[in-house]
């Protein structure tokens, strides 16, 4: 689909700005890469080989059973057990002298006279999930080292690990928000500059009552009764965060319902519809857009803030929050909070940066050469 003339324009402004282009491009790979975080940092293989047959447990549920072990329960792929068996071709004796029959396979392909199929195992680049208790061999939180790169929690969990998925969940928790939360307050502003009047006067006395509601208190109370998860909380961001976007609109609309091309629309008797959203809203999208960084990076310091609180989302989620939380309560371990520290950092200037080249491709005022 081909861009329209004015589109090209805001396009060829954004990459003139060279800052919230490159900025976008690194965002995006970030972003990109933790879309994947199930191959990049998990405790689940991506390929196995046993028996000449091929297995991909990132993907699928596979049985202990399924490598010739005991249980019908899921394997544990960490296990030396396991591992041995998907080495050897399933010789039960792994169970008893792991470290001796992979030596003898390994030597070998023998054992008892019988011949072994050696299998493979294929690890994601940091074979250690966002939830993997893991054996540091002392006492957690661990320093960084050749297995941890960037050292463990208070729990042994990998840092590296929590910081890639957190990242992704705060980076879609923050879109989500913001979606909402635009199309909300755009609709709700356009509608009351658009029509002026009692529409406007109701509405503005809503949101001056809706405003000065106490949010987190609301969202304790919540907590409090129901478990809360990543859906209610967007929710509940959406429920208070509406308002921030109504009073641009509504400026913009209430100066633009007079223009002559407005007039000139309604005397040809074109929809309130159409007029709103396909000519008066482009020409408020400037100072919109204007807004939605500080939506966005607000999204993602109240997700930080409630976690960081114990409001947020449970323990089990990866949060950056929570690691904020434990480098407070961890002050010997240093490298959870510069993990913290920069992962927030990274993530919000290059937000910024990013919808300031947007905001600066919709001014009409402003060309980058």
């Amino acid at each position: 689909m081909a861009l329209s003339p004015l589109n090209r324009r805001r396009w060829r402004n954004f990459r003139a700005n060279r800052r919230a282009y490159w900025s976008l491009i690194l965002f995006s790979v970030l972003f990109v890469l933790s879309m994947f975080a199930e191959f990049i940092a998990n405790d689940h293989p991506l390929l196995v080989q046993y028996r000449g047959q091929y297995y991909t447990p990132v993907l699928n549920f596979y049985p202990e059973t399924a490598f010739g072990g005991e249980f019908k329960t899921e394997a544990d792929y960490r296990d030396p057990a396991v591992e041995c068996l998907i080495r050897t071709g399933g010789v039960q004796a792994c169970f008893d002298t792991p470290e001796k029959v992979m030596e003898e396979a390994a030597k070998t392909g023998q054992y008892d006279g019988k011949k072994v199929d050696a299998g493979w195992i294929l690890w994601p680049v940091i074979p250690y999930s966002y939830d993997t208790i893991n054996n540091v061999n002392g006492a957690a939180p661990s320093a960084p080292d050749w297995k941890h790169w960037l050292g463990t929690d208070d729990t042994a969990r990998d840092v590296l690990a929590r910081v890639i998925y957190g990242f992704r969940m705060s980076v879609i928790f923050a879109l989500a928000t913001t979606l909402f939360t635009s199309l909300l307050g755009i609709t709700a502003g356009a509608v009351q500059g658009y029509f002026g009047g009692w529409v406007d006067l109701i509405f503005q006395r809503i949101i001056e009552i809706w405003g000065s509601t106490p949010s987190l208190y609301v969202i304790i109370i919540v907590a409090a009764i129901w478990r809360m998860n990543f859906w209610l909380l967007v929710g509940l961001s959406v429920l208070f965060g509406w308002t921030a976007l109504v009073h641009v609109v509504r400026a913009e609309f209430l100066r633009a319902r007079n223009f002559e091309y407005v007039r000139a629309a309604r005397a040809l008797g074109v929809r309130n519809r159409v007029i709103m959203f396909r000519h008066v809203l482009p020409n408020a999208m400037v100072a919109t857009v204007t807004f939605l960084p500080f939506i966005i990076t607000g999204a993602i310091s109240s997700l930080a803030t409630l976690d960081f609180l114990g409001f947020g989302l449970p323990a089990s989620y990866p949060s950056l929050g929570e690691l904020t939380l434990q480098a407070k309560q961890n002050l010997q371990a240093p490298w959870l909070g510069f993990s913290a520290f920069f992962t927030f950092a990274i993530m919000l200037s290059l937000l910024v940066f990013i919808f300031e080249g947007v905001r600066d491709a919709f001014d009409p005022r402003k060309t980058f050469r």
